[in-house]
């Protein structure tokens, strides 16, 4: 699917580039067809999820 040259290597590499975003939804379309979620979360070609990275409550800031 990635038009690069050389071409990207694939989805999990730190190297495809963005096609298409929609900020105001929340998402990017990248090279190798994946889609990446502002919450950090992905969603791959192949069906794969990759869940969002998410701090346990406990340690989130607390106002005084």
């Amino acid at each position: 699917m990635c038009s690069h040259s050389p071409s990207c290597a694939g989805p999990g590499t730190l190297v495809r580039h963005p096609v298409a975003a929609r900020p105001e939804q929340g998402w990017t379309l990248l090279c190798d067809g994946s889609i990446v979620f502002d919450d950090s979360g992905e969603l791959h070609p192949d069906g794969r999820v990759v869940p969002p990275c998410r701090l346990p409550a406990d340690r989130l800031a607390v106002a005084a």
